[in-house]
């Protein structure tokens, strides 16, 4: 009798260990889950116009590297830019995985010096902007450039009304080769007597604040209602994907991002994913980037 109690006790308690394993094996990969979500995060930092890219694709970028992503760049007046991705590149360790972002091309010597890989992503339209009161729509390559040279100062010489032309410019990273320097290749050649501003989000206010202003800025700034500007188009060319790929629409910069020579595994798997990734090719067309991959 005792025996027969004493087989039917361990009977039901491998009946319990049994139906407990499939639960305790979720359980626990459960918690690696959470883990692995929750603690020592990859940080990502820089440039504005790249954190578009990679905050539109968080989510993708969670699921597929299994690490919580942390991202700094969404406002340009707070010390993040390009000097600022590339320091976060450089900050790289095996438990501080870290990448930057930029918006500008980075020269070898640069490159070489900081001991980082440039990742390119995208070529990214500069719109050139006016205020939305303005009815000048279309401008040749030459307007553009007499315009923000101080060749032209009265928006009637271009088929507009009767206004002085004021030109707003943000001319960072001055040292690096791109970017506004398609407008002009250097500073000097842009107009004296003009608006200087540091950030991008004082660009669309100082454009919206003079009827006759002209500016310039990545085709990835996050507008707001608030934002009385529009972009204008170049020989009849709209800044788009599609007149970027055929070369048609002449102003343009690259986004990329930025690691240490040391970065491996999730970090550049993220980087990877972006490059090639399917997701981003919803992320290009929103804002009208061209991925390089398709080029």
């Amino acid at each position: 009798m005792c025996s027969s109690k004493l087989s039917l006790h361990l009977a039901s308690l491998l009946l319990i260990l049994l139906g407990s394993l499939p639960f305790s094996s979720t359980q626990a990969e459960h918690d690696a889950s959470v883990d692995k979500l929750g603690q020592n995060p990859i940080v990502g930092a820089g440039a504005h116009f790249s954190w578009v890219i990679f905050n539109d694709l968080k989510a993708d970028l969670e699921k597929k590297t299994g690490r919580s992503i942390n991202l700094y760049g969404k406002d340009s007046s707070l010390g993040m830019g390009c000097n600022a991705g590339i320091k976060n590149a450089k900050n790289y360790a095996s438990s501080n995985q870290t990448f930057g972002f930029v918006c500008c091309e980075l020269a070898d010597e640069e490159v070489q010096a900081n001991h980082l890989h440039v990742h390119p992503l995208a070529l990214e339209p500069i719109l050139i902007l006016v205020n939305e009161a303005n009815p000048v729509n279309n401008l040749s390559i030459k307007q553009a450039r007499a315009l923000f040279r101080g060749d032209i100062r009265n928006w009637s010489e271009v088929g507009g009304v009767d206004r002085p032309v004021v030109v707003v410019t943000r001319l960072h990273c001055k040292k690096r080769p791109g970017h506004w320097k398609r407008i002009l290749p250097s500073a000097d050649e842009f107009r004296k007597d003009r608006l200087n501003v540091k950030a991008a989000d004082a660009m669309i206010r100082r454009v919206t604040d003079f009827k006759g202003a002209i500016g310039h800025t990545g085709a990835t700034w996050m507008f707001t209602h608030q934002d009385r500007v529009k972009a204008v188009s170049i020989d009849g060319h709209e800044p788009t994907a599609a007149n970027l790929a055929s070369g048609k629409y002449p102003f343009y910069r690259t986004l990329s991002a930025v690691t240490s020579r040391r970065a491996k595994g999730d970090v550049l798997e993220l980087i990877r994913e972006v490059q090639q990734g399917h997701s981003f090719r919803k992320v290009a067309k929103t804002y009208q980037l061209l991925p390089l991959s398709q080029r």
